[in-house]
């Protein structure tokens, strides 16, 4: 059945006046009526923060009565009375979440927090009503063990198949007393994952490097200082200059900065949040949640929470993604390794006797790369102008798929930075609504996100069409300057922007299966693929020019861009698999411990040989992905998908043509189109002919 993106990491409201809230007319609620808008987005400008709880609660209360209507239906239990059924109910309960989750992540308040945390428990138990219904499941279950006989094909049995799983994995096999216990669990993780987050977001905000001596200035590039002093207006300390740990802040910092002790202060910072032994502490937290799915997965028959996850994802057990991620390791750890020597010998050449640490790789690798290839980050970030960039992308897509992207100013947003298109198929049919967040702010999680505010289904025989959000923390125009971003956070654009196609090119009759609705080591195959495209010649001339002049970017520097492409690849690579590694240790646990976050991960990190040089991606306390959103035991997924997406690119690459019709077609046909209605091996095997294997992402990254 269908569930909201963010169910357990997200929602808010039930919330905090209850019978305040009761006195809200459901008839005057925007939220409970139909959009009258275009596309039928929502309607921001009319909705409040109290409209939600009541909303809420009406979706709940309707849900319970589709169900009880699936429940007392007469007629034998079949895939349309009960599966499909099913599968359409609480269509009112999922409008209402998809619009605040969404709100709840890019323009949160503490009000809404805590409505989000009053909440949560509600929804849960919820969810595990559906689930734990004695009498639902047997309905359903009577389909399932017809469906030899059922004769159902594609769609519809994968369909059977995920609704009798979903039952069974949320414990409608279980005893009464067990049925309860898992309740008071996905209760509790509810609670313990949304407070995860909104600590990480508390932290960022609180942390602030203040500078008001302009010598501390020393190195920083003038945009980077410029976006300083508008930050610094915004904390209310003009005259002066701020730096956060937001990344379009902390990372030009740490590149650039000669002043090494404040480099380390910031980076410290970065590292130390939610560990600050405060109230927004995230070590005890931690410790519940890895506990508690420990505990749940016992309940429900599984070793570990790893084991129980990655049933459901390609790479199906433990033992097999640990011996991917070590595979990987052992070929990229002495590229570090080496890359570590190249820095500390630069150190040593210029009269310094110190020791490289972490706050220092990034500061003298840009050093470095500026010796070796004569090219550094604020050469190139001219070329890189955000609305280019933008529309770099959005060519792509039109070569690759025949699409357009046309803004439309009439359509509603949530806040004026952001933008809205409308997206067309090649025969100028209707394909979507697509909005771009692009800039950071207090009420918005770091990081970059893609999302749904409606899922495309087929209902009735009407092709509803998907309404699509993406999300990102780039550095604002500052001055008389737009925004220009780094090479890096093109390849993030690009990256969003692919898991943005993917819920746009969608075509499935049931929204629990369309757009990004596949397995976790699957779903960034279509993202990461369009990164291979931003790196092209010919695509980034396409996009690449000078925000002054209009300068295309000169064959010098795309030359020397190509030359330093497997610079510092060591050092991502290891980065990130640790936080890989990291991920796994924490959830191939077999039996809840009393657990020091620190020593955990410090032993954890020990084990694997990572060097001292290196802090691992994410550090336990801030590590939002497996502990507030939905990639435990599944960070690992990033580069499970690039050995796809760097095979699949290489069929293009193998025509000639990156943009080769047929290649694309059978891509958008294969890949984008069918979501999760079929098994993605199946689906890459039916687009490339042969299975993947890691040479072609070892070639990309230049480990082999």
């Amino acid at each position: 059945m269908r569930k909201s993106v963010f169910l357990i990491a997200g929602l808010a409201l039930l919330a905090g006046s209850c019978k305040q809230n009761d006195k809200i007319s459901n008839m005057k609620n925007p939220l409970l009526n139909a959009f009258n808008t275009p596309f039928e987005v929502p309607p921001f400008a009319e909705i409040k923060l109290e409209d939600f709880a009541p909303a809420i609660r009406e979706g709940i209360k309707v849900q319970e009565a589709e169900i009880e209507d699936i429940i007392n239906n007469k007629e034998a239990p079949d895939f349309a009375n009960t599966i499909v059924a099913l599968e359409e109910s609480g269509s009112l309960l999922n409008k209402v979440e998809s619009v605040f989750d969404n709100l709840n992540s890019s323009l949160t308040s503490e009000d809404m927090q805590k409505i989000a945390e009053e909440l949560s428990p509600a929804l849960s138990a919820h969810s595990d009503a559906i689930r734990m219904n004695e009498k639902l499941f047997k309905r359903v279950q009577e389909v399932y063990n017809k469906r030899e006989n059922s004769k159902l094909k594609g769609e519809d049995s994968m369909l059977l198949e995920n609704t009798y799983k979903y039952f069974v994995r949320g414990g409608a096999n279980l005893s009464p007393e067990n049925k309860e216990k898992l309740k008071s669990i996905n209760e509790s993780l509810s609670l313990l994952s949304l407070k995860f987050g909104q600590n990480v977001l508390s932290e960022i905000n609180n942390f602030k490097l203040l500078i008001d001596d302009p010598a501390d200035l020393s190195g920083l590039p003038e945009a980077v200082i410029a976006q300083a002093a508008e930050t610094a207006i915004e904390k209310g300390d003009s005259g002066k200059w701020v730096f956060t740990v937001q990344k379009p802040s902390l990372i030009p910092f740490i590149t650039y900065s000669d002043k090494r002790e404040l480099r380390e202060k910031l980076f410290k910072a970065y590292t130390k949040l939610g560990d600050n032994n405060n109230e927004f502490d995230n070590k005890e937290i931690l410790s519940k949640i890895v506990n508690l799915r420990i505990e749940k997965a016992h309940l429900l028959d599984y070793p570990s929470h790893a084991a129980f996850v990655l049933e459901r994802n390609m790479a199906k057990t433990p033992e097999k993604v640990m011996s991917f991620l070590n595979d990987l390791w052992s070929k990229a750890l002495p590229v570090a390794g080496r890359e570590a020597e190249n820095l500390q010998k630069l150190i040593n050449e210029e009269g310094n006797s110190f020791k490289l640490e972490p706050w220092d790789w990034w500061y003298y690798s840009e050093k470095l790369r500026k010796a070796k290839y004569d090219i550094d980050e604020e050469e190139m970030r001219p070329y890189f102008k955000l609305e280019n960039v933008r529309n770099g992308a959005f060519e792509v897509a039109n070569k690759l798929y025949g699409i357009q992207f046309i803004e439309r100013k009439d359509i509603p947003v949530y806040q004026e930075d952001v933008q809205a298109f409308e997206v067309k198929d090649k025969d100028g049919s209707h394909l979507g609504v697509l909005y771009m967040d692009f800039y950071p702010r207090a009420s918005k999680r770091s990081g970059a996100w893609m999302s749904e505010y409606r899922s495309q289904q087929i209902k009735d025989g009407k092709d509803i069409r998907p309404i699509v959000t993406t999300n990102f923390n780039f550095s604002k125009p500052t001055g008389d300057k737009p925004a220009l971003i780094s090479y890096e956070e093109v390849e993030t654009l690009f990256h969003e922007f692919g898991h943005a196609l993917q819920g746009l090119l969608t075509k499935c009759h049931y929204p629990s299966l369309s757009g990004t609705s596949v397995p976790r080591d699957f779903v960034e195959l279509c993202s990461q693929v369009m990164e291979n495209w931003a790196a092209q010649p010919e695509v980034l001339k396409s996009f690449a020019k000078r925000y002054d002049t209009g300068e295309v970017i000169p064959e010098s520097l795309l030359k020397k861009m190509d030359k330093s492409k497997y610079f510092n690849q060591g050092f991502v690579t290891v980065e990130y698999l640790a936080a890989s590694l990291l991920d796994m240790d924490y959830h191939t646990l077999t039996q809840p411990d009393s657990l020091d976050a620190a020593a955990f991960e410090n032993k954890a990190m020990n084990d694997i040989g990572l060097i001292p040089e290196i802090i691992v991606r994410y550090r336990s306390t801030y590590f939002n992905h497996i502990f507030s959103g939905g990639y435990s035991a599944g960070y690992y997924a990033y580069i499970w998908a690039e050995v796809l997406d760097s095979d699949a690119f290489e069929a293009f690459l193998e025509t000639g043509n990156i943009f080769d019709p047929k290649t694309a077609e059978a891509f958008r046909k294969n890949i984008l189109e069918p979501g999760g209605t079929v098994d993605p091996m199946k689906l890459y095997l039916q687009f490339r002919d042969k299975e993947p294997n890691t040479d072609a992402l070892l070639r990309k990254r230049g480990l082999i």
